[in-house]
């Protein structure tokens, strides 16, 4: 298994992590196959969306800060309740198909990752298959 490291600067961010992973798959020589993009924290995620316009990241943020806001009714005491129902909505992996060494995306599509408690340290896992077999 591979590791991304990602270091957010927001408490709320998305990060266009699709040339490591693409790096990843390269490194590897992925032919064809997947990989699974698993995030191991509670309060981040990860997605795929439109990677063009960067409004579309702000529209993403800013929607789930209006319905999941920071300072809602929440039991939890570390202050960060909504960080977790976020990650819960956007969840914790992703699949992605392999063709010729290059992850088979939408021609607007990126992998971002979402950081919901901010700044930290994360790290992103990646796990490839490829011919009926597990590799890494």
């Amino acid at each position: 298994m591979k590791e991304i490291r990602v270091q957010s600067r927001e408490r709320n961010e998305l990060i266009d992590v699709t040339s490591q992973v693409e790096k990843i798959i390269k490194e590897i020589s992925v032919n064809s196959g997947y990989v699974i993009l698993y995030v191991p924290h509670t309060t981040a995620g990860i997605i795929i969306n439109e990677g063009a316009d960067p409004s579309v990241q702000r529209d993403i943020i800013t929607t789930l800060a209006r319905l999941i806001p920071s300072n809602g009714d929440y039991h939890h005491l570390e202050g960060n309740s909504d960080a977790h129902i976020k990650s819960s909505l956007l969840g914790c992996s992703v699949l992605v198909p392999v063709e010729n060494n290059q992850p088979v995306l939408g021609t607007w599509q990126k992998i971002f990752f979402y950081e919901g408690d901010g700044p930290r340290s994360r790290k992103i896992f990646v796990h490839t298959s490829f011919s009926g077999c597990s590799h890494i």
